[in-house]
């Protein structure tokens, strides 16, 4: 049995797959690309080694932050993992909220040559944007925006290649989402930041700041990117903190979009008053219907 335990940030997805995995005698894969990384851990709200439980975490602190670890790794990464552990007869539970490696990993999602390099590093704005035309003669896209060229040649590769299939490669799969209304969700969101500060977030930032702040990996944390501007004095503390607060919020509406319209989850509304209501309706819908 696998279960995929997914949803926006600061909904409890560390907290139920901890309980599912000691109900069902489970290890834990890893989905959160910011969590592969070492030592980038109150940003990404990386599970603890107390909050495991003494259960078995994989794809968590295999790569340093100057390493380069893509979609197509974390694909062979945790296929491999899988089967070992389905040879073990073991269930495993799937946990996070990068949807991409999710949907990379257990659905015929393949690859074509960029891909697997990861790359568009080595053309220049002119080369990406003669590619895009190649495609799509009637693009728009602003030729002199290097992040959206490359957005807009992986978009347009995924649809001429048709390899983001919808077929399932494994039997007995769960996908579980876990929601919450949006006030409620924001305010979770608001007060976790605010925790991540008292944890130590703006010491952890510092330290990769000062050891590489343009290192590729630590662009897109959020957390850190907010706090580079304010090691920069561009911004006061105040402001990035509040910009972290915006940034985790947006981040988690286009999680919302993004699984809503590539995947098909059920959904659970959290007890955030009483957690273990939503586990024990979980473990019913687990034990009592079909799977996807």
């Amino acid at each position: 049995m696998i279960i995929v335990i997914t949803g926006p940030t600061a909904v409890g997805k560390t907290k139920l797959s901890i309980e599912l995995a000691k109900k069902y005698n489970a290890e834990i894969i890893n989905s959160d690309s910011v969590q592969i990384y070492r030592k980038i851990d109150i940003a990404s709200a990386k599970v603890t080694e107390e909050e495991k439980e003494g259960i078995i975490h994989h794809l968590i602190d295999i790569k340093n932050y100057n390493e380069d670890y893509t979609v197509y790794d974390y694909q062979i990464d945790g296929r491999n993992v899988i089967s070992e552990l389905q040879k073990q007869n073991k269930n495993i539970i799937i946990v996070g909220g990068t949807g991409l490696y999710i949907k990379a990993l257990l659905y015929d999602y393949r690859f074509n040559k960029e891909d697997k390099n990861n790359n568009y590093d080595n053309l220049t704005n002119e080369e990406l944007y003669n590619k895009i035309l190649s495609i799509n003669n009637y693009s728009k896209v602003d030729k002199n925006n290097n992040r959206r060229l490359v957005r807009e040649l992986i978009n347009l590769e995924n649809k001429t290649e048709n390899k983001s299939g919808d077929k399932l490669l494994y039997d007995d799969v769960y996908f579980i989402g876990l929601t919450t209304d949006r006030k409620c969700l924001y305010e979770r969101i608001n007060n976790r930041v605010d925790e991540m500060i008292k944890n130590g977030l703006i010491d952890e930032a510092k330290y990769f700041y000062n050891l590489d702040k343009n290192a590729k990996s630590l662009k897109t944390v959020i957390g850190y990117k907010e706090l580079f501007k304010f090691f920069d004095g561009e911004l006061s503390k105040e402001e990035s903190i509040d910009l972290i607060k915006k940034n985790s919020r947006h981040y988690a509406k286009r999680q919302y979009t993004w699984f809503n319209n590539k995947m098909t989850i059920k959904w659970f509304n959290v007890d955030f008053n009483n957690f273990d209501n939503t586990i024990n309706e979980v473990k019913y819908y687990i034990e009592n219907k079909e799977t996807t």
